[in-house]
């Protein structure tokens, strides 16, 4: 994994509440690759799973079943007059 793809796996992760475990491996797994400017195997399938785990729980914008709409602009009153004889 090179240190793009790392950035972008945790700028993805940060957006989430991790348990204190996953925030534990998420620490060391960023310690190892400071030290070793690489990931293991397993440690790089695990990030990448915890992160398309953790991206399921933001609803994708095209597929929210609420429809965003823009606010409405007020419509003006019309005025209503009374006629008396």
């Amino acid at each position: 994994m090179n240190n793009e793809r790392l950035e972008w796996v945790m700028s993805g992760l940060n957006q989430h509440t991790l348990t204190k475990t996953e925030d534990q491996f998420v620490k060391t797994a960023l310690e190892d690759f400071d030290k070793n400017h690489a990931l293991t195997e397993h440690q790089e399938e695990k990030l990448e799973t915890l992160y398309k785990e953790k991206s399921k729980f933001i609803p994708s914008k095209n597929h929210s079943p609420f429809k965003e709409s823009s606010p409405q602009k007020a419509k003006p009153r019309k005025a209503r007059w009374k006629v008396t004889f």
